[in-house]
């Protein structure tokens, strides 16, 4: 009996039309253009300022988007897992919202929270049931509305993320094509270093976590940075050698876009040319669950069927991975 791979079949993505610039950056906090390019490589990033909107609304763009370029109905649709760190509400999930929004209503969804991991864990959880058999059409979000969780005084954080949303369909194949291979790692140790304090069960929000600006992101750069380089080539490298991958075989490295610098190392430590590595964190920052899709839909035009490709992720957690698959179009 023939193998079936899971396959991604297209790609969609979704920003906000309101740009941040370092700029305008510079009259918020202190800071300047030249200083968060050099450290971050952060040059603009969409921020979702419209009210009433919320991580759910650029889901709902970037899947209308994918279903139309795929030709898929909603009817057709049989699960959805959306991966993010700001739902619309604690619950019910923003996959559900998402639904119901497109009036998808024939699948079954929920939502994946492992930081800028979540699209890398999401997409491996999604070809496990579309190998098993049991589903044929699988959307995988990754979606976050960081500006929802960002201290726009604290210039350690505010510079790097944005607001952004990308999808993919995975389909069944008999083709060597799709999914490949996967090495998913976690380490609950690494909440200390990054986290959103209050909002919990440990710490519900009240008068005095407000106030003390407990819902905001909290970043230790110096740990983040060392502990994201090490483990995101860790597991580049384990996944090529056991996959007789090289950086002549390989057509892609697509990292998570966490900061030029992190990108950069990583792209020394696994040995592979910064030619082949994607990067648009130029264009929109650190957007959480929705670097990697950005990445595959801003490149999509430069990918052929049957280009090796490794994505890798690092997120707070701490989680980290990486999958191998083939271009399947």
């Amino acid at each position: 009996m023939a193998k079936t791979f899971a396959a991604i079949t297209g790609v969609q993505g979704y920003v906000p039309d309101y740009i941040l610039t370092n700029k305008e950056l510079e009259t918020m906090v202190d800071t300047n253009d030249e200083w968060i390019r050099s450290r971050t490589g952060v040059e603009e990033r969409r921020i979702l300022k419209e009210p009433g909107k919320a991580t759910s609304d650029m889901g709902v763009e970037a899947v209308k988007g994918l279903l139309e370029k795929t030709g898929t109905t909603l009817d057709e649709v049989d699960m959805l897992i959306c991966a993010t760190v700001t739902p619309d509400f604690p619950f019910p999930d923003t996959a559900n919202v998402i639904c119901d929004k497109l009036g998808i209503k024939n699948a079954f969804c929920y939502d994946i929270n492992a930081a800028c991991s979540g699209f890398l864990f999401a997409l491996t959880t999604a070809a496990k049931f579309v190998e098993s058999g049991s589903h044929k059409k699988v959307v995988v979000v990754g979606a976050d509305m960081m500006s929802s969780i960002i201290d726009y005084e604290d210039r350690s954080t505010c510079i790097i993320f944005g607001d952004g949303c990308g999808a993919v369909l995975l389909e069944p194949t008999e083709e060597a094509v799709g999914i490949q291979d996967s090495m998913l790692r976690s380490d609950g140790m690494g909440r200390h270093y990054l986290h959103q304090k209050a909002g919990g069960s440990l710490h519900p929000a009240t008068q005095e976590t407000v106030a003390a600006k407990e819902h905001y992101v909290f970043q230790n750069g110096r740990p983040v940075f060392k502990a994201a380089v090490s483990g995101m080539s860790d597991v580049v490298t384990q996944v090529m050698e056991r996959n007789a991958l090289t950086a002549e075989n390989m057509a892609w490295l697509v990292p998570h876009q966490a900061n030029i610098r992190i990108i950069e190392a990583v792209s020394r430590m696994a040995d592979f040319p910064m030619e082949k590595v994607m990067v648009n964190i130029q264009k929109y920052g650190n957007t959480t669950a929705g670097t990697l899709p950005l990445c595959l839909w801003d490149y999509e035009d430069k990918l052929k069927k049957g280009d090796n490709i490794i994505l890798t992720a690092f997120g707070g957690g701490f989680t980290w991975g990486a999958v191998y698959l083939k271009w399947a179009y």
